[in-house]
């Protein structure tokens, strides 16, 4: 059974549009057993969806999409991870996390988590390696697999038994390369692979409402055909009986949701 882990609600003010509610009854009438939610370096909608979820019968996961710096070859860089909350102390730690980054480490006007506040703070949390915008997606863009596999690890260190190689298929151009090589370098390294689904919006028909909101975020104008367009009509709230045969060839990855 495929459970999201991967939710970017209204909270995710730059790039999400999901209504708690409306997510939260999606989930329950696909009878989805559980469901995450990974705002973008933020908790502000925990408390709504954990209610939300625990009233329509779905196991809430609490967790976020943080930012993160000390991993690659330039220690500034900044990658992408997920955290998710396994138990009591993993929430609190995972709030001190946000707080030090939002407080002492903001680059580019986001809160940055270092690496070393990890190994600090780690107890608690399952960690996913943030697919292409990961500190894996590079190296494996590059064709670098020593350096992607000291980086997972690093991070397989700081998260024993608690860190999944991140597959995702979004229809966006990069992602067959990306899961090959993760499959690859997951297999040398005898690490579990998990299957995400990046969800931005509810149903298909709302990508347009989505970019709207993207481009106010970033100063953009919808019309611009030479803008970057980051996302995809395919990063909606699929089923189940979407999900799995996207991944039928990596079952494991469906499994270990």
């Amino acid at each position: 059974m495929f459970v999201h882990l991967r939710l970017h609600t209204e909270f995710s003010v730059v790039d999400g549009t999901n209504r708690i509610d409306d997510t939260v009854k999606a989930a329950a009438a696909d009878h989805q057993p559980a469901l995450a939610i990974t705002d973008l370096n933020n908790l502000f909608g925990a408390i709504k969806f954990y209610k939300e979820a625990r009233s329509a019968g779905v196991k809430p996961i609490l967790g976020a999409e943080v930012m993160l710096q000390g991993l690659g070859q330039d220690p500034a860089a900044v990658s992408r991870i997920v955290l998710l909350v396994q138990e009591r102390q993993g929430y609190l730690n995972l709030c001190e996390l946000l707080s030090r980054a939002w407080t002492a480490n903001v680059v580019k006007a986001q809160g940055v988590c270092r690496l070393e506040w990890l190994s600090e703070l780690g107890h608690g949390l399952i960690a996913l390696s943030g697919a292409q915008a990961g500190p894996l997606g590079q190296p494996l863009a590059q064709g670098d697999g020593q350096r992607a596999a000291e980086v997972a690890l690093a991070l397989a260190s700081v998260f024993p038994h608690r860190f999944y190689v991140e597959l995702q298929r979004a229809g966006r151009a990069d992602d067959e390369s990306h899961v090959a090589g993760a499959v690859q370098l997951a297999a040398r390294l005898n690490l579990p692979v998990v299957a995400t689904h990046p969800v931005q919006f509810t149903r298909e028909d709302d990508y347009e409402a989505h970019e709207a909101r993207v481009c106010i975020a970033e100063g953009e104008i919808l019309g611009n055909q030479r803008r970057v367009r980051r996302f995809t009509r395919e990063q909606y709230f699929k089923s189940v009986a979407q999900m799995e045969p996207l991944f039928a060839d990596v079952p494991s990855a469906i499994a270990n949701t």
